[in-house]
């Protein structure tokens, strides 16, 4: 009883005035443990979230990943903002600004534009929209502007897409206005083949769809196809054969890979020479 007693003397001696309110040493400290106590909360709920994800995919009546890892994102990003909206709050009271009077009097959307933040209000309400109308979820390969790679991070507030060079880009959901999602839905792969002029293009058409079916029957992204078209360019240095085909998402590029391989190895076996630009010299002194 004496010791606690005498730790409360030492705290008022050390971090409280003669008027028994907190001195500066006293407020930097309080706004300290008040940042720790919200990075503590923040990390224990996220963790909780990642279990409860996990059990919800391993449940019996599992729900599209994709849709999950989405909506813990967002409520990750809600718990943030709240958790640090009321750590600003306490942080104001401790300097002794009545935060009660300005919510009452400006309300949350007042106190936001008062602050200079109307971007703020067109981003979360742009966030929304997209999350009910699942325009896109995390992992998901969009296109966003001049922006293509896939969604990492979905927010109230901001979209990130990471591309395949490695660049993350952050961007305000009031920026998106146009969208294209490349992974719903079965997706296109387009292969041009183009054959020497010398060349018979009804064995060059053969070979390609041997291969397209070897490939077909030990590929199991693909959804149909592959198939030869046909001729569908008559170009200066060849003739240009097309191959088409409909894979999962995000299995067309590879497939596309995969054709081209094969074909040339098709090619150099059966002797079919792949169309490349040819130069006629002539020697006018001649």
């Amino acid at each position: 009883m004496y010791i606690y007693r005498d730790l409360v003397h030492l705290f008022n001696s050390f971090f409280r005035n003669n008027s028994g309110e907190l001195n500066l040493v006293g407020k930097v400290l309080s706004i300290f443990i008040v940042f720790i106590v919200i990075k503590v909360l923040l990390r224990v709920l996220n963790v909780l979230i990642n279990k409860a994800v996990k059990r919800r995919k391993n449940s019996k009546f599992a729900v599209d990943s994709r849709k999950l890892n989405t909506g813990a994102a967002v409520l990750k990003n809600v718990i943030k903002y709240i958790l640090y909206f009321i750590g600003i709050m306490i942080v104001l009271d401790i300097f002794g600004v009545n935060t009660t009077s300005i919510i009452a009097t400006a309300g949350i959307g007042g106190l936001a534009i008062s602050f200079g933040a109307q971007s703020l209000v067109k981003d979360i309400i742009t966030g929304f929209f997209i999350l009910f109308e699942d325009q896109f979820s995390v992992g998901d390969y969009v296109k966003i502007a001049d922006l293509e790679g896939v969604v990492e991070e979905m927010g109230i507030r901001v979209t990130k897409i990471r591309d395949f060079t490695g660049e993350l880009h952050i961007i305000p959901n009031g920026n998106i206005s146009l969208v294209t999602n490349k992974s719903r839905g079965p997706m296109s792969s387009y292969v041009d083949v183009r054959i020497a002029y010398e060349e018979d293009t009804d064995r060059a058409i053969k070979v390609i769809q041997e291969v397209c079916d070897r490939i077909k029957s030990s590929n199991d992204s693909i959804l149909e196809g592959p198939s030869v078209l046909g001729i569908t360019d008559l170009g200066d240095s060849g003739i240009n054969i097309k191959v088409i085909a409909k894979t999962k998402p995000m299995e067309q590029w590879a497939l596309e890979r995969q054709i081209r391989k094969e074909i040339k190895k098709a090619f150099d076996e059966e002797k079919i020479q792949i169309a490349y630009p040819k130069f006629i010299i002539q020697d006018k002194k001649a």
